[in-house]
């Protein structure tokens, strides 16, 4: 079987703009990512984090460097467009790794109040 880089992607909301809030909730977010599709950290080749403007406690990205002990993987972080309406307090990922299985076997995975994200993901293209 030929080896791909696939992305899958998640999201969660920090209960505040702390730095304890933000690396909690983004630590939580990528453990389970990893728990779903059963992602060791020597296959990843990068992941991208993304914040609402309104958290600037923290980076994402320390969560994974830090207690999850993503050393060796390229991580960074970046703000969202602030759109209307969006949800707040959110932190995205998406995370690309080196595996053997199809796109349609990642599993995404949307916590707290990003859940109703999973929806809009689902939806086909377009809409």
């Amino acid at each position: 079987m030929t080896t791909a880089v696939r992305g899958i992607r998640g999201a969660t909301t920090a209960d505040a703009n702390t730095r304890d809030a933000i690396l909690d909730a983004t630590e939580d977010l990528v453990r389970q990512l990893c728990a779903e599709n059963g992602i060791n950290p020597a296959d990843i080749a990068s992941a991208i984090f993304s914040v609402t403007p309104d958290l600037t406690a923290a980076f994402p990205p320390e969560a994974a460097r830090v207690r999850l002990e993503w050393s060796h993987v390229a991580l960074i972080s970046t703000t969202e467009i602030p759109v209307p309406g969006a949800v707040e307090r959110c932190i995205r990922v998406l995370i690309h790794i080196n595996t053997q299985k199809r796109q349609d076997e990642m599993k995404f995975v949307y916590l707290r109040g990003a859940s109703n994200l999973r929806a809009r993901a689902t939806e086909p293209q377009g809409q």
